[in-house]
């Protein structure tokens, strides 16, 4: 029944075709790669793990080396002279540039360290 529908279809050119004009080109190219749940997770250069979660995440073809991220969230535990400290971080947005290992948070900014310290602010950049 179905390969009936799809030949008699062919038959007829009653296809369906998506004309050129109707494709957004610069959605495309803007929007090469997208991930939901997006997480990422390493090592920083003292040898500390890192790890930092988004809703959604997204690399442009123009640039590869970052991923644009939003509703943030992760963690990352530093050192403090002996002792090891866990930062929680929430944002709204994020730019994670693998190239110069760098984490940018903008919006709604919040650390909560494992030490008591808080952190309110609209920009962060975390050098890894």
């Amino acid at each position: 029944m179905v390969a009936a529908l799809v030949a008699g279809s062919l038959f007829t050119k009653q296809l369906l075709w998506t004309p050129i004009s109707a494709i957004n080109m610069t959605d495309i190219v803007s929007n090469q790669f997208k991930m939901s749940g997006a997480s990422f997770s390493g090592t920083d250069k003292n040898g500390e793990p890192f790890k930092i979660h988004a809703a959604t995440g997204r690399q442009e073809y123009d640039t590869p080396d970052i991923v644009l991220m939003e509703r943030v969230s992760g963690t990352i535990r530093r050192k403090s002279g002996d002792k090891k400290i866990t930062d929680n971080i929430t944002a709204n947005h994020g730019q994670y540039n693998r190239a110069k290992k760098t984490i940018t948070l903008m919006g709604d900014v919040r650390v909560d360290s494992s030490n008591g310290d808080k952190v309110r602010t609209e920009q962060l950049v975390i050098r890894l």
